[in-house]
Protein backbone atom coordinates (compact mmCIF):
# COMPACT_ATOMS: atom_id res chain seq x y z
CA UNK A 1 0.00 0.00 0.00
CA UNK A 2 1.26 3.45 -0.88
CA UNK A 3 0.68 6.36 1.11
CA UNK A 4 -0.51 9.25 -1.24
CA UNK A 5 -0.61 12.90 -0.02
CA UNK A 6 -1.12 15.33 -1.65
CA UNK A 7 2.32 16.00 -3.48
CA UNK A 8 3.59 12.90 -3.03
CA UNK A 9 3.70 9.46 -2.83
CA UNK A 10 5.59 7.71 0.13
CA UNK A 11 6.11 3.68 -1.05
CA UNK A 12 8.09 1.35 0.29
CA UNK A 13 12.26 1.39 -0.21
CA UNK A 14 13.21 -1.05 -3.34
CA UNK A 15 16.06 -2.52 -3.51
CA UNK A 16 17.02 -0.26 -6.19
CA UNK A 17 16.37 3.33 -3.87
CA UNK A 18 19.28 1.65 -1.87
CA UNK A 19 22.52 3.91 -4.23
CA UNK A 20 19.63 7.60 -3.20
CA UNK A 21 19.80 6.53 0.13
CA UNK A 22 23.46 5.89 0.29
CA UNK A 23 24.23 8.93 -1.33
CA UNK A 24 21.64 10.95 1.48
CA UNK A 25 23.93 9.53 4.45
CA UNK A 26 27.07 10.37 2.92
CA UNK A 27 26.25 14.11 2.50
CA UNK A 28 27.77 16.21 5.25
CA UNK A 29 25.68 18.96 4.56
CA UNK A 30 22.59 16.48 5.79
CA UNK A 31 24.22 14.44 8.12
CA UNK A 32 25.59 17.67 10.07
CA UNK A 33 21.75 18.78 10.56
CA UNK A 34 20.57 15.14 11.63
CA UNK A 35 21.14 13.13 14.78
CA UNK A 36 22.72 10.01 14.20
CA UNK A 37 26.40 7.88 13.92
CA UNK A 38 28.66 9.91 10.84
CA UNK A 39 30.35 6.88 9.11
CA UNK A 40 30.81 6.25 5.38
CA UNK A 41 28.64 4.41 3.85
CA UNK A 42 29.36 2.19 1.04
CA UNK A 43 26.77 0.25 -1.43
CA UNK A 44 27.21 -2.72 -0.16
CA UNK A 45 27.13 -1.59 3.77
CA UNK A 46 23.62 -0.34 2.40
CA UNK A 47 22.53 -2.85 0.57
CA UNK A 48 23.04 -5.74 3.20
CA UNK A 49 21.08 -2.83 5.78
CA UNK A 50 18.01 -3.36 3.46
CA UNK A 51 18.37 -7.11 3.28
CA UNK A 52 18.73 -7.50 6.98
CA UNK A 53 15.95 -4.48 7.99
CA UNK A 54 13.52 -5.39 4.77
CA UNK A 55 10.98 -7.32 7.05
CA UNK A 56 11.05 -5.11 10.15
CA UNK A 57 7.69 -4.21 11.61
CA UNK A 58 8.59 -2.08 14.24
CA UNK A 59 10.50 0.57 11.83
CA UNK A 60 9.11 2.02 8.54
CA UNK A 61 11.14 3.61 6.48
CA UNK A 62 9.54 5.09 2.81
CA UNK A 63 10.93 6.50 -0.42
CA UNK A 64 9.16 9.66 -0.99
CA UNK A 65 8.50 9.78 -4.80
CA UNK A 66 7.43 12.90 -6.21
CA UNK A 67 5.44 12.24 -9.71
CA UNK A 68 7.89 14.90 -12.21
CA UNK A 69 10.78 14.07 -10.12
CA UNK A 70 11.04 10.59 -9.17
CA UNK A 71 12.40 9.29 -5.48
CA UNK A 72 13.88 12.63 -3.65
CA UNK A 73 13.88 11.43 0.24
CA UNK A 74 12.62 9.08 3.31
CA UNK A 75 10.40 9.45 5.66
CA UNK A 76 10.48 7.15 8.51
CA UNK A 77 8.58 5.33 11.46
CA UNK A 78 10.88 4.19 13.57
CA UNK A 79 10.73 1.95 17.07
CA UNK A 80 6.88 1.12 17.12
CA UNK A 81 6.06 0.93 20.44
CA UNK A 82 2.44 -0.84 19.51
CA UNK A 83 1.44 -1.29 23.32
CA UNK A 84 1.03 2.61 23.68
CA UNK A 85 1.00 3.39 20.32
CA UNK A 86 3.83 5.99 19.66
CA UNK A 87 6.59 6.00 17.49
CA UNK A 88 9.84 8.02 16.50
CA UNK A 89 9.61 10.24 12.86
CA UNK A 90 12.16 11.90 10.63
CA UNK A 91 12.63 12.89 7.18
CA UNK A 92 15.40 13.72 4.63
CA UNK A 93 15.16 15.02 1.62
CA UNK A 94 18.16 14.38 -1.21
CA UNK A 95 19.31 17.96 -2.78
CA UNK A 96 18.41 21.64 -2.00
CA UNK A 97 16.47 22.14 -5.18
CA UNK A 98 13.84 19.61 -3.44
CA UNK A 99 13.16 21.42 -0.71
CA UNK A 100 10.97 24.65 0.38
CA UNK A 101 8.28 23.28 -2.30
CA UNK A 102 5.98 21.80 -0.23
CA UNK A 103 7.51 18.21 -0.45
CA UNK A 104 8.56 18.00 2.77
CA UNK A 105 5.33 19.21 4.71
CA UNK A 106 3.37 16.67 2.39
CA UNK A 107 5.43 13.87 3.23
CA UNK A 108 5.01 14.64 7.07
CA UNK A 109 1.23 15.46 6.86
CA UNK A 110 0.87 12.00 5.02
CA UNK A 111 2.91 10.38 7.21
CA UNK A 112 0.87 11.58 10.08
CA UNK A 113 -2.39 10.49 8.49
CA UNK A 114 -1.28 7.09 7.72
CA UNK A 115 0.01 6.81 11.51
CA UNK A 116 -3.26 8.33 13.02
CA UNK A 117 -5.52 6.75 11.07
CA UNK A 118 -4.11 3.49 9.90
CA UNK A 119 -2.29 2.51 12.70
CA UNK A 120 -4.04 3.68 15.62
CA UNK A 121 -1.13 5.36 17.02
CA UNK A 122 -1.82 8.32 19.86
CA UNK A 123 1.83 9.92 19.20
CA UNK A 124 4.89 10.89 17.19
CA UNK A 125 7.91 11.88 18.60
CA UNK A 126 11.06 13.69 16.62
CA UNK A 127 14.09 15.89 17.43
CA UNK A 128 16.08 18.34 16.25
CA UNK A 129 19.41 20.85 16.23
CA UNK A 130 18.69 24.37 17.06
CA UNK A 131 20.29 25.71 14.23
CA UNK A 132 18.21 23.15 11.86
CA UNK A 133 15.92 26.03 10.81
CA UNK A 134 14.16 23.76 7.60
CA UNK A 135 13.31 20.86 10.23
CA UNK A 136 11.79 23.28 13.22
CA UNK A 137 10.39 25.56 10.77
CA UNK A 138 8.81 22.36 9.04
CA UNK A 139 7.32 20.52 11.93
CA UNK A 140 6.23 23.97 13.52
CA UNK A 141 4.09 24.29 10.60
CA UNK A 142 2.68 20.56 10.82
CA UNK A 143 1.43 21.16 14.52
CA UNK A 144 4.35 19.63 16.32
CA UNK A 145 5.23 20.85 19.84
CA UNK A 146 8.70 21.36 21.63
CA UNK A 147 8.56 19.41 24.82
CA UNK A 148 12.11 20.33 26.36
CA UNK A 149 15.66 20.36 25.32
CA UNK A 150 18.47 17.47 26.06
CA UNK A 151 21.59 19.55 26.83
CA UNK A 152 24.45 18.45 25.53
CA UNK A 153 23.15 15.30 24.22
CA UNK A 154 24.76 14.78 20.75
CA UNK A 155 28.48 14.87 19.50
CA UNK A 156 29.14 16.05 16.36
CA UNK A 157 32.12 17.43 14.52
CA UNK A 158 34.17 18.03 17.93
CA UNK A 159 31.13 19.56 19.61
CA UNK A 160 28.41 18.96 22.25
CA UNK A 161 24.99 19.90 20.55
CA UNK A 162 22.11 20.39 22.43
CA UNK A 163 18.64 18.32 20.84
CA UNK A 164 15.58 19.50 21.03
CA UNK A 165 12.49 17.16 21.50
CA UNK A 166 9.18 17.92 19.99
CA UNK A 167 6.10 15.04 19.37
CA UNK A 168 2.85 15.44 18.00
CA UNK A 169 -0.51 13.87 19.49
CA UNK A 170 -3.58 12.47 17.42
CA UNK A 171 -5.54 14.56 18.42
CA UNK A 172 -2.97 17.62 18.26
CA UNK A 173 -3.24 16.72 14.07
CA UNK A 174 -6.83 16.35 13.79
CA UNK A 175 -7.35 19.83 15.41
CA UNK A 176 -4.51 21.00 12.74
CA UNK A 177 -6.30 19.51 9.95
CA UNK A 178 -9.62 20.16 10.83
CA UNK A 179 -8.26 24.46 11.11
CA UNK A 180 -5.98 24.09 7.92
CA UNK A 181 -8.15 21.83 5.71
CA UNK A 182 -5.21 20.28 4.77
CA UNK A 183 -6.68 17.10 2.98
CA UNK A 184 -10.35 18.83 1.96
Amino acid sequence: MNIIGKKVILRAMEKSDCEMVREMFNDPEIENLVVGWAFPLSSYGQERWFENHYNDQNSFRFIIEVPEDGPVGIATLMDIDWKNRRADHGIKLANKERRSKGIGTDAVMAIMRYAFDELGLMRLDGSWFDDNHASKGLYTKCGWVEEGVRRKYIYKNGEWRDLTVVGILADEYYELIRKNHYWD
